[in-house]
């Protein structure tokens, strides 16, 4: 069984998009539901901390994976 409510791919999109689709995709989800993420953009792990920063969810796990990062956020 998966670690996580939902899942995003957001390979091949450069930033903002990743945040962007992350964003949308958390306002759909209960508070406490966990959404993985993928991403390839390198520009992602930095964006993704700020991210949750500004928006109070929490960043679980922020990882690199084959050439892919992954992150597991948690809805506030």
């Amino acid at each position: 069984m998966a670690d996580f409510d939902q899942e995003l791919d957001a390979s091949g999109l450069n930033c903002p998009l990743p945040i962007l689709r992350a964003k949308k995709a958390l306002a759909g989800m209960e508070a406490g539901q966990v959404l993985h993420i993928i991403a390839t953009d390198p520009g992602a792990v930095k964006d993704f901390e700020a991210f949750a920063k500004q928006t109070g969810n929490e960043l679980q796990e922020s990882k690199e994976e084959g050439g892919k990062f992954v992150f597991l956020m948690k809805k506030s």
